[in-house]
């Protein structure tokens, strides 16, 4: 690729080396090696999620020095950096899980200030593992630079030794670490022994990379393409693979040619990208999560795209990319299927997409479809004429248990089943319901209900996927449903509601709740209640003791619970773009 020349006199990079008077600031980058001509071209933020938590993110270090190859070829000079991850299923099922949601906005946070402080002009985010994904997206819009996204990849599918100590249905199935969850509980109630558990956990997860299902970090991986801010089937191929080394120096020079463009991060992302990428959740069975990400990014643009909006595109998008947890493949297999470009073209046939939206490439959504050339293959991407089923994946709820809405994920879940009507089983926190599931204290057709998990009165909103898995490995997953102020895993099988808001600790009405109220979730015309007159649940809350005690009392948790807001707007923690008064890259 040719030199060109950039007029860096508007960049904000002229902070920092133009004029005598930065004479200091260039000292300081000569003393890292970079020559004079790299210095007075444009500094691009190559920021990365890189960890040694666990393997979704242990690749990134590689795949960014990609990127900065890919921005050098491009006239730019490349300058990394790197941000926390809390990777979930390390997390998960203890207090851990607390961190996991604040981490979105320490990510988001942490790059938005080592931008700012550093005057870099552009930025292209790698990112591994669940939070880390929607936290790199939102930095971006909240800057408002030119920006590319790219997904880490996804682990390999494990498989499990052709012994019989393991059970069939593990042998003859693809492995991922939500199967470990299941198998946990499966060992819990006798029917998996010790030495297959063993032999198990050291097979399910064998490489590099993000959970391999259409998990939450798989979803948002799908949603950086539907939204425009990642590269067209760059966030297939799983991690292991040299191809994303490819993808990630076109990365690189993508984003320079955004620079040179003026195409910043909210030009790609705007209601109609939302819309689009809300769709490909819907129709590929995704995570719950999204329900929660996509307001999120939204916010940062100051545009209102709450659980509300989200839910309604759900309703009315046919679900046909047969995906784990709910359906059969990982998503290893829908890159060999042709990856999110053909899941698409399909949402085009139906007229399901905004083809007008500008991509990462500088090219519009159709044009980039226009460029592709594979089709469904009916076994993992179905033709949008024969789809798995009519409506989406995932569906919202309200009712006068959840005025605010409340989500569940219904893919892999026959119609004569997304009703249940039970009595309720209360438990304060995660830990009191996981170990009544544990000693198997509670009865078939019950809704298990865990409360004071939101955002603000967890604090953390941590997700429950130990007790959703316990219950499938115990065989109870159809027989008994779950609600929660809570999260759930993109990797959670079963009727599970999540997001019910208010949350416990501002008095909504889950917070009211008593064991034996009888609860009807109906996933068919969107209903979340409770036999309770609005009488009964205010004579209620006029004895409410208020919200519960935590022991968080300072440090990040503490102030994330100060700042953090209603679930159905993202759980965010600032103003947002719409009461912003300058554009960084105009400073």
């Amino acid at each position: 690729m040719l030199k060109r020349p950039f007029d860096k006199t508007k960049l904000p990079s002229r902070h920092v080396t133009e004029g005598p008077e930065r004479a200091p600031h260039r000292s300081y980058l000569y003393a890292m090696g970079i020559s004079d001509e790299e210095i007075h071209q444009p500094l691009v933020g190559v920021a990365t999620c890189w960890n040694e938590a666990a393997p979704c993110n242990i690749s990134l270090s590689r795949q960014a020095q990609a990127v900065k190859l890919g921005v050098k070829a491009a006239s730019g000079t490349p300058r990394e950096f790197t941000t926390i991850t809390v990777t979930d299923g390390i997390a998960m099922g203890h207090e851990g899980m607390r961190s996991s949601l604040a981490s979105r906005e320490a990510i988001a946070d942490t790059v938005e200030l080592t931008m700012r402080g550093h005057c870099y002009d552009a930025l292209v985010g790698l990112a591994g593992c669940d939070k880390s994904l929607p936290g790199m997206m939102m930095a971006m819009v909240r800057l408002n630079t030119p920006s590319v996204f790219i997904y880490g990849g996804s682990i390999l599918p494990g498989k499990a030794p052709q012994v019989d100590e393991i059970p069939e249905d593990f042998r003859t199935r693809d492995l991922t670490v939500q199967d470990m969850f299941e198998a946990v509980g499966r060992h819990q109630n006798g029917t998996l022994s010790d030495a297959a558990l063993d032999m198990l956990e050291r097979v399910a997860c064998p490489s590099a990379g993000a959970c391999g299902g259409q998990f939450t970090a798989n979803t948002m991986a799908c949603v950086s393409e539907a939204i425009g801010l990642a590269l067209m089937n760059s966030s297939g191929m799983p991690a292991p693979y040299e191809s994303r080394d490819q993808f990630a120096e076109a990365s690189g020079q993508a984003v320079m040619m955004l620079l040179e463009k003026n195409i910043r991060a909210r030009d790609i992302v705007t209601r109609k990208s939302l819309e689009n990428a809300a769709r490909v959740v819907a129709c590929t069975g995704g995570s719950t999560n999204a329900g929660l990400h996509l307001p999120a990014i939204a916010h940062e643009a100051g545009i209102d795209f709450f659980l509300e909006d989200v839910c309604d595109i759900f309703r009315d998008t046919p679900y046909f990319v047969d995906l784990k947890p709910g359906g059969q493949f990982v998503a290893k297999d829908l890159y060999d299927a042709g990856g999110i470009p053909v899941v698409m073209k399909e949402l085009r046939k139906a007229g399901l997409i905004h083809e007008d939206c500008v991509t990462a490439t500088t090219r519009t959504i159709g044009e980039e479809l226009d460029r592709i050339d594979r089709v469904a293959d009916g076994r993992v991407i179905y033709p949008i004429e024969t789809p798995i089923t009519k409506t989406g994946g995932v569906v919202g709820l309200k009712g006068n248990l959840a005025p605010e809405g409340a989500i569940v994920k219904v893919a892999g879940i026959a119609p004569e089943n997304q009703v249940f009507t039970g009595p309720a089983r209360v438990f304060d926190c995660e830990e009191d319901a996981f170990e009544a599931v544990k000693a198997r204290a509670y009865k078939e057709g019950e809704v298990i209900v865990i409360r004071n998990e939101g955002p603000a009165g967890g604090p953390g909103m941590r997700e429950m996927l130990s007790t959703t898995a316990a219950l499938s490995g115990q065989g109870m997953g159809k027989k008994v449903a779950l609600i929660t102020d809570g999260r759930f895993s993109g990797a959670t099988r079963g009727f599970c509601v999540g997001h019910v808001g208010p949350e416990a600790a501002q008095g909504g009405p889950i917070a009211m709740l008593k064991d034996g109220d009888m609860i009807t979730i109906d996933a068919i015309k969107g209903e979340l209640s409770v036999d309770l007159s609005d009488e009964d649940l205010a004579a209620r809350k006029a004895d409410w003791a208020g919200p519960r005690d935590t022991i968080y009392a300072s440090g990040a948790l503490w102030k994330y619970a100060q700042l953090v807001g209603a679930t159905y707007k993202g759980a965010v923690t600032h103003p947002g773009g719409d009461e912003e008064k300058h554009i960084y890259m105009d400073l």
